[in-house]
């Protein structure tokens, strides 16, 4: 099952959408919170307190690869383990290089984000 998703401009709008979904009896580990900027990543992580897609998520040998790519590479390849397909990695990527944010839920089948 692809992972749900919605593109965010406004961290505000992002933390509502987040505790919508929590009061929504969607769980902790099934939200996710990605940004190419690390430091913008951190606050909007700790503020939601959503998770990363990190060695958790991806494995320790897919993490320990990212390692060594370029930042593109790592969220395309990160995307691709959380369950996007590698188009769909791609038009996320290009929407995160713009300075947004990108709320991911797994596991779930019929959600509002």
């Amino acid at each position: 099952m692809e992972p749900k998703f919605k593109i965010y401009h406004n961290d505000e709008q992002l933390s509502e959408a987040v505790d919508k979904l929590r009061n929504d009896g969607i769980p902790d580990d099934d939200i996710y919170i990605l940004s190419i900027d690390n430091d913008h990543d951190r606050r909007a992580r700790k503020e939601t307190d959503a998770n990363k897609i990190g060695a958790k998520v991806t494995g320790v040998s897919t993490a320990l690869k990212n390692v060594f790519k370029g930042k593109g590479d790592t969220i395309r390849s990160k995307l691709n383990e959380i369950g996007f397909d590698k188009s769909k990695s791609e038009q996320l990527k290009v929407e995160l290089d713009k300075g947004k944010t990108l709320l991911v839920v797994t596991n779930q089948e019929s959600i509002d984000i």
